[in-house]
């Protein structure tokens, strides 16, 4: 059975080649803004009912494969934000979330032939530390491109994690998909080895 990663997320990737999962990448082609601006639900909800889409968009097109969709979307004051469009904007969220808590709100789900089949929602807490203007504008420099990064605007799994004082959750889920039960549901749905 064909297994397939709905997103072109080089993070989603990497935890999958990392774990040795054979798959396919196929991003789903869905109006995530149009989603967000009608949903009424809290950012959770959000963050499933986008991997829900995501799973079942190209579900529809690939009869028989097992398609896995995911999506992430960050808390602060209840509110979700997308990620940054510009570094102006992403300097602005990290200085809105310094010495802040804020929740990643992660969603994933499975689908086969239009339907799905599983799914799993994460929330990660992850607390800033109250880092200096001297250490934003040096991290905003050595970043590299974080518009393409989390939501929040950094890469937990390099640079990005001197950022944080305390993180609780699931590694994994920070970097944008709960590995483990998504193993289990491999497993579980016959795409790996019990």
């Amino acid at each position: 059975m064909s297994f397939i990663l709905a997103s072109g997320s080089a993070s989603r990737r990497a935890i999958l080649e990392n774990a040795r999962v054979a798959f396919e990448v196929d991003p789903a082609d869905i109006d995530e803004g149009a989603v967000k601006d009608s949903f009424a639900g809290d950012p959770a909800a959000l963050a499933l009912e986008l991997a829900e889409r995501k799973a079942l968009e190209v579900s529809n097109r690939r009869p028989g494969a097992l398609v896995l969709g995911s999506d992430q979307v960050l808390e602060f004051d209840g509110v979700a934000y997308d990620k940054a469009r510009s570094v102006a904007e992403a300097e602005e969220r990290l200085r809105q979330l310094r010495g802040q808590t804020h929740h990643l709100q992660g969603g994933i789900a499975l689908a086969r032939d239009g339907e799905v089949v599983w799914r799993h929602q994460a929330t990660s807490t992850l607390v800033m530390r109250n880092f200096s203007d001297a250490f934003l504008a040096d991290y905003l420099d050595k970043a590299g491109d974080i518009l393409t990064k989390a939501v929040g605007c950094y890469a937990f799994e390099g640079l990005g994690a001197q950022l944080f004082e305390r993180t609780e959750g699931d590694y994994y889920a920070i970097l944008g998909l709960s590995l483990i039960p998504v193993l289990g549901a491999l497993r579980a749905h016959g795409v790996l080895e019990a």
